[in-house]
């Protein structure tokens, strides 16, 4: 019988810092690897420039 893998890679959302609501991005993190919060700079199309993105709930 096989082995059932438990689901370690989780979708997030990072949301852009500087104008919240304007930029969403969505990823997948490895939760054992990453426990905290992740922070990109990302592409910000409305400001036209990169910003921080934080993982949102």
């Amino acid at each position: 019988m096989a082995r059932k893998s438990k689901d370690v890679r989780h979708k997030i959302i990072l949301e852009c810092t500087e104008a919240p609501g304007s930029s969403r991005y969505s990823t997948m993190k490895n939760r054992r690897n990453t426990a905290g919060r992740l922070v990109l700079r990302k592409y910000n199309p409305k400001l036209r420039k990169y910003t921080l993105h934080k993982e949102i709930k």
